[in-house]
């Protein structure tokens, strides 16, 4: 009993604090810090302010910055009162963080809406999913051969090792770089992915040119907006979110957002960011945040500052960086533009080869890398609460439809997909970052105390991709202001781990 005793002492000695009450490892170095200071009120955001709050106790204020509405990329649009997703719409079943989120704030998944997909040329329908699960894998088969076994054993192994992540977090270990984080989870092999289409390592594992023209192309247009030539990473990202265990958030994803901040107790400031600049008192710097609200404008001092809003002159986030050595306004890469324009009216369901609406069998229509092709995707979306007598409109009626495509619609592509509407509305998103390999990661830490979160998105880019990068970098700011290095950038975690347990 002596023995159990003393090993249970010994273990609670060496276990790491990763959260709860950081003024007790923090007096030698002088104390928690007073405010911080997160900038956006997306997933990223207010994920990173409810990290934050677990991690440095409740004594630290913390306020998030936030210029439109709360939720960011994730938005709803109203249609006959009902509301529609407009932007992030799914999260698959093995994003762990996000299903923490859902469990904590009391929320419901939404009942999902069975519905088939096909896949259109410009011409025909050239591959389409049936009721019958078997008869579609010999489909696969017969067309395609084993390409489709290879690259599901890819991804799986993919997400297998991202999958430590999550350990490693619990651990309370963090990465002061998305190099590092990559590094850890798959080795080299990882940051090779970020910097080689995935064309390229698709055809080196022996998936047919034809299955990825027909197959992943399209995966590719209807998630990223872009073609096969994406690095490979966030390729197997975008091939991750086309499986069948998918899921959403009752009454919207963004409700998450929302959820986040009122759990973390943050203060949500409705302003815009224009400044940050470098507070020097000796060796401790803070930072001078200026701001823009409906009613003037103000500033305030805060000992810990995270940006959770692109960076790129593309996106135009408006933040200023004054009195630093290097500037950091205009981070190098583009993002993409992406329209998502939400149609309420009858689909020409002729347009793909079915004169009868009746006879119309899909709910969605992913379409191959064709130039005369003017969309990415077209498929009936379901409101984001759906009630239990609920029914998808069938294709003669009159239903809601979300279509994506690089470029707003004109009436003549509207009417080429439709034969009457109702209703358009349109969102333009700056939805994700443009992919080119060899484009290179951006940073995490920008300065002393001063975090950039949305760099994790060019090597991923989805809700559960900026959960991680949130716990990380909350992670990060805890173990950099109580001086704990070695919680950061670990190697052979897996092994640690072990010896730790």
């Amino acid at each position: 009993m002596l023995r159990l005793f003393l090993f249970l002492f010994l273990l609670l000695l060496s276990w790491p604090p990763v959260s709860g009450d950081a003024g007790a490892t923090r007096l030698d170095v002088g104390g928690p810090p007073s405010k911080i200071a997160v900038i956006g009120a997306g997933i990223g955001g207010t994920a990173t302010a409810h990290f934050l709050r677990q991690h440095f106790g409740p004594e630290v204020q913390v306020d998030v910055f936030e210029k439109g509405e709360v939720g960011g990329r994730l938005a709803t649009v109203t249609v006959n009162h009902h509301d529609y997703e407009s932007g992030g719409s799914i999260i698959h079943s093995l994003n762990l963080h996000m299903q923490d989120f859902v469990k904590q704030l009391g929320l419901k998944y939404r009942r999902s809406v069975a519905g088939k997909t096909a896949v259109f040329n410009g011409e025909e329908v050239i591959l389409e999913e049936t009721d019958w699960y078997l008869l579609d894998l010999f489909r696969l088969w017969w067309r395609y051969g084993i390409s489709f076994i290879r690259l599901q054993m890819w991804v799986e192994e993919i997400m297998e090792k991202f999958m430590r992540i999550y350990k490693y977090q619990a651990h309370g270990y963090a990465f002061s770089s998305v190099e590092e984080l990559l590094g850890s989870l798959g080795g080299s092999g990882f940051i090779n992915m970020t910097r080689r289409p995935l064309s390229d390592s698709l055809l080196e594992l022996g998936v047919s040119q034809h299955f990825i023209d027909e197959v992943i192309a399209p995966i590719m247009r209807v998630n990223y907006g872009q073609n096969v030539s994406i690095p490979a990473f966030v390729g197997a990202v975008s091939l991750a979110g086309a499986q069948t265990n998918l899921w959403a958030v009752e009454g919207g994803n963004k409700l998450v957002c929302s959820g986040l901040l009122k759990l973390a107790n943050a203060n949500l400031l409705q302003a815009q960011v224009t400044t940050v600049s470098p507070v020097y008192s000796g060796e401790i710097v803070q930072y001078q945040l200026s701001f823009n609200t409906a009613t003037g404008s103000g500033s305030e001092l805060y000992d810990i500052v995270v940006l959770a809003t692109p960076l790129q002159t593309s996106v135009a986030s408006g933040v200023k960086f004054q009195g630093f050595s290097s500037p950091f306004d205009t981070l190098p890469g583009e993002y993409h533009r992406t329209v998502a324009t939400v149609v309420h009216g009858y689909l020409n369901t002729s347009f793909f080869g079915f004169p009868d609406p009746r006879l119309f069998p899909f709910a969605s229509v992913l379409t191959t890398d064709t130039p005369d092709l003017f969309f990415n995707s077209a498929a009936s979306v379901c409101p984001v609460n759906i009630s239990a007598g609920f029914r998808r409109k069938q294709p003669q009626e009159a239903g809601i439809y979300k279509v994506f495509s690089p470029q707003p619609l004109d009436k003549a592509q509207l009417k080429t997909l439709f034969r009457s509407y109702y209703s358009v509305q349109v969102t333009e998103w700056q939805a994700y970052p443009q992919y080119a390999s060899g484009q290179g990661l951006p940073p995490v830490e920008l300065h002393s105390n001063l975090y950039y979160l949305n760099g994790i998105e060019w090597a991923g880019s989805a809700m559960e991709m900026s959960s991680v990068a949130a716990k990380n970098i909350a992670l990060l700011a805890y173990h950099r202001w109580n001086r704990q290095t070695d919680m950061v950038d670990q190697k052979d975690l897996m092994h640690r781990i072990k010896t730790e347990l």
